[in-house]
């Protein structure tokens, strides 16, 4: 062979191994592209743990909170969930996103760039720490430390595997979805929904119930702007049983039941009013938050689920207190302490726990967890049973059910024998929550 010959013979087997390197360099490029894409288009591949840590604390900063009323922790649980949903709207669904467009005038969120590659649990750390630093401006120094130090573990444990580029990318875009969801919650009408309110009076008004005759809590609640618009649509209830003092009247048999029942109630129904009471403990929607949180590890429940879990929980139970809101001051309703007092004459006579600084009709209680419990329902199906342990830390016995329907029926009923509702409010409050809830699914089909 000649000298030509060999040398163009290597020139061949050189090209050919420089070809194979960048042929394999290309498709290693290719997999890596379509590793980060898949990775970036599939939230579902992430566990929860991330936001099953915020709801911890969130639920510990509700806990500790001051000057917010019992109902008012909804918004709270509602915009939270909402930013944490927004998060990660880069990496969800076609289907998932179609949500987006049901927040009710919600605007100014950050744009979602393709050549970006977030990690979608530093999303949601950024976004859920800098949405309860807004709505818990008035927490303590430790809670506000707490705040700071989980979101601080959780970027140190994210950057053990992931670039400072790709957590800053994640994180400031949390930020800027948390900014704008907290902007539009300030514009909801929650700051005027305890303006300067004349107490109507007359036969079967409200009045100031003992002991502390409290004046009336939020009366322009129900004027606050809803999460998902046309949830309320048709949820306003029917005028109440007509008012009268007649002992054979509908009403006064109405109330009665009320009195009958405080006469036998069982050591279980008492467990299950005292466990309701709600105050002091998580708050009535903060319950409903302690429920998701159980839900969504029994579950394992992935990311993205949790996340739409929160965000319609919380609008769930937000919308459901507006239009019941709406109801009380517009019918103004006598509670069952004042008309058995002074009508019916049982002057001594008490409530298990106290009665709420606002008019019957219809029940909180039972609306926003009608709505909550739909919420479970339709996302999670019906379980078996289901053990709820919100209350464990106040040594509370838990409490177990054999759907989340029951759960919101109880929640109800709860009211009736600790003496602060009649049963009418009650059911008809059930209903308006499952209205409520039963709105916000219509609007994304």
């Amino acid at each position: 062979m000649t000298t030509t010959s060999k040398l163009n013979k290597f020139f061949v087997h050189v090209l050919f191994i420089v070809a194979s390197i960048m042929s394999l360099t290309l498709l290693l490029s290719c997999k890596k592209s379509q590793d980060i894409d898949t990775e970036k288009n599939h939230v579902s591949s992430y566990s929860s743990e991330v936001l099953d840590k915020w709801m911890t604390l969130q639920l510990r900063l509700i806990k500790n909170a001051t000057g917010v009323s019992n109902h008012g922790f909804a918004r709270h649980f509602a915009y939270t969930g909402i930013a944490a949903f927004e998060s990660l709207v880069p990496g969800l669904t076609s289907t998932e996103k179609k949500w987006s467009a049901k927040w009710n005038g919600l605007t100014g969120l950050p744009a979602t760039l393709k050549s970006k590659n977030y990690y979608y649990p530093a999303n949601v750390n950024a976004a859920m720490a800098a949405i309860n630093r807004s709505f818990f401006p008035n927490a303590n120094a430790t809670d506000k430390a707490a705040i700071d130090s989980l979101e601080s573990a959780l970027t140190q444990q994210f950057l053990l595997t992931r670039s400072n580029n790709e957590i800053n990318v994640s994180a400031q875009f949390g930020k800027d979805v948390a900014a704008a969801v907290f902007a539009w919650s300030e514009t909801d009408g929650y700051k005027n929904a305890s303006a300067p309110y004349t107490v109507p009076t007359g036969p079967g008004l409200w009045k100031p119930t003992p002991p502390a005759n409290t004046a009336p809590a939020t009366p322009y609640w129900g004027n606050n702007r809803t999460i998902v618009a046309g949830s309320t649509t048709n949820t306003q209830l029917n005028a109440p049983i007509a008012y009268s003092t007649d002992p054979s009247s509908p009403f006064y048999q109405m109330v009665k039941q009320v009195y009958d029942a405080s006469q036998v109630v069982t050591d279980d129904q008492k467990a299950m009013a005292m466990y309701w009471r709600d105050i002091p403990g998580v708050s009535s929607p903060g319950h409903w938050l302690s429920i998701l949180q159980q839900v969504v590890s029994k579950e394992k429940a992935k990311l993205d689920k949790t996340a739409l879990a929160y965000a319609l929980t919380g609008a769930a139970v937000n919308d459901a207190l507006i239009t019941c809101f709406q109801t009380k001051y517009q019918y103004n309703l006598v509670r069952p302490i004042t008309f058995i007092r002074e009508v019916m004459g049982y002057s001594n006579w008490s409530t298990l726990v106290g009665t709420p600084a606002h008019p019957e009709y219809s029940s909180a209680h039972a609306s926003l967890s009608a709505a909550a419990a739909d919420v479970m329902t339709k996302l999670f199906g019906s379980p078996q049973t289901f053990t709820d342990h919100t209350y464990d830390y106040l040594n509370m016995s838990p409490r177990t059910y054999l759907s989340f329907y029951a759960i919101g029926e109880e929640a109800g009923m709860s009211r009736f024998y600790a003496g602060i509702h009649y049963l009418p409010s009650i059911t008809l409050g059930l209903e308006q929550g499952r209205k409520v809830t039963a709105n916000i699914f219509l609007q994304n089909h």
